[in-house]
């Protein structure tokens, strides 16, 4: 997880520095695209069976994972800036909590109450409503992008729970699917030419090899071996270290009310990281 949260959170800093070469949904499918390549790769190397886990829950994540968080959070960052994106976007866990209390009978208990509280005061914190919120569009496809991402993270946590694939082959099997869904948008949404400079290439490779390729397949094995509420919360520190990457390489100076916000999710996070949800029974059959 602590991995993870490096690359991810250097990740948005790289994501952020391509959009004047290359347009989101461009960037999102050549990205995924190169990724699910490496990853295939990968699995013929390791002489992995190639076989697709049940296609209808496959389809359902690399729609809304790869197909809706990317592409939107990309397109956010067209006019938004990289920490403020990310921290928007990051209302994932929320979404994640409440899908999984619904949908996996993960109910939290006291402590993840406790840690939600001081994260949404935290984000509350960052995105600074009472100061406008900038750019209404980028801040929609933000947040829309983090629903999309905790939806992906609930269906990934029933596949795990339902069929037990192999991390490495789910991964690039619902990559692959949400791909094929961005190729079509990438194709009719019209943007400007590529423009192929060497930023443009290092953000590709750096997006594609270790922010997609390593760090989707380690979420994979977290989401398996987490239950969704910690592994969803405990992500929460990518957008701290995107703002404070965005600080220091892009000059995007958090306020004090940003600051605060962090020093906020931090606390959360120690809240919740070192303990479980509770499952509540499920409902005979």
């Amino acid at each position: 997880m602590t991995l993870v949260i490096a690359i991810w959170a250097y990740g948005w800093v790289v994501m952020k520095q391509v959009t004047p070469y290359v347009g989101p949904f461009d960037f999102v499918a050549l990205r995924f695209g190169l990724a699910s390549a490496l990853l295939f790769g990968v699995m013929v190397l390791r002489r992995q069976s190639l076989a697709p886990p049940p296609l209808g829950l496959t389809l359902a994540v690399g729609l809304s994972q790869t197909t809706g968080f990317q592409s939107l959070a990309q397109w956010a960052l067209a006019s938004g800036g990289a920490g403020r994106v990310s921290v928007l976007a990051y209302t994932m866990p929320f979404w994640s909590v409440l899908l999984a209390w619904w949908l996996l009978h993960e109910r939290p208990g006291a402590r993840q109450w406790l840690g939600i509280v001081l994260a949404v005061a935290g984000l509350v914190s960052i995105i600074e409503p009472w100061a406008g919120l900038g750019s209404w569009q980028s801040t929609l496809l933000a947040v829309t992008s983090g629903a999309c991402w905790g939806l992906g993270t609930v269906l990934s946590k029933r596949m795990f729970e339902l069929h037990h694939p192999s991390p490495l082959a789910f991964t690039a099997w619902q990559m692959l699917l949400g791909t094929l869904l961005l190729i079509p948008a990438a194709w009719l949404i019209p943007s400007p030419p590529i423009v192929w400079s060497g930023e443009m290439v290092y953000g590709l490779l750096y997006s594609a090899v270790l922010a997609t390729s390593l760090a989707w397949t380690l979420w994979s094995f977290v989401i398996e071996r987490l239950p969704t509420t910690v592994a969803s919360l405990s992500s929460l520190g990518v957008p701290i270290g995107a703002v404070l990457m965005a600080w220091a390489l892009l000059h995007e100076r958090p306020s004090t009310a940003e600051r605060i916000g962090i020093v906020l999710i931090v606390l959360g996070l120690l809240v919740t990281g070192t303990t479980g949800a509770r499952r509540a029974p499920a409902s005979p059959q």
